[in-house]
């Protein structure tokens, strides 16, 4: 019971931590401060040291993190952060690095069995969607 609320929790946070990044980034028209929230997010949520996870290949990303036991429905988090970070880091012009947390998302979702919105849009609406749903 304590592990099932603890993860409930760190979901929720999840998806408070993507509706709250977009909000900067578009409000604020801050992509890159945006891309840092979730990124240090990733981090917090593996228990792995984040600047070296995210400096990863993708399918080597997605390999530490399988074997360091990382929960499936945080790594879709994950997924999703890494997705939505990558359109953070295109509209402040980094393509490359942009293209990097596209492929690790990707690498994510192919080793954890879980499918990627189509759009920054839907990763936001899902999450708000997610918040709504336990507030009821």
């Amino acid at each position: 019971m304590f592990e099932r609320d603890y993860l409930l929790s760190i979901l929720m946070k999840y998806a408070e931590l993507l509706v709250r990044s977009w909000t900067r980034s578009k409000d604020k028209d801050d992509p890159l401060g945006s891309a840092a929230m979730l990124e240090t997010a990733i981090g917090e949520a593996t228990d792995i040291d984040g600047d070296a996870l995210l400096s990863l290949a993708p399918e080597s990303m997605a390999g530490v993190m399988q074997v360091s036991g990382v929960d499936s429905r945080v790594s879709e988090y994950i997924g999703r952060s890494l997705a939505l970070s990558a359109q953070y880091f295109e509209d402040a012009g980094d393509a490359d690095r942009a293209q990097l947390r596209r492929d690790q998302a990707f690498a994510l979702s192919r080793a954890y069995g879980f499918d990627l919105p189509d759009s920054a849009e839907q990763i936001v609406e899902e999450a708000q969607s997610a918040l709504e749903q336990a507030e009821a």
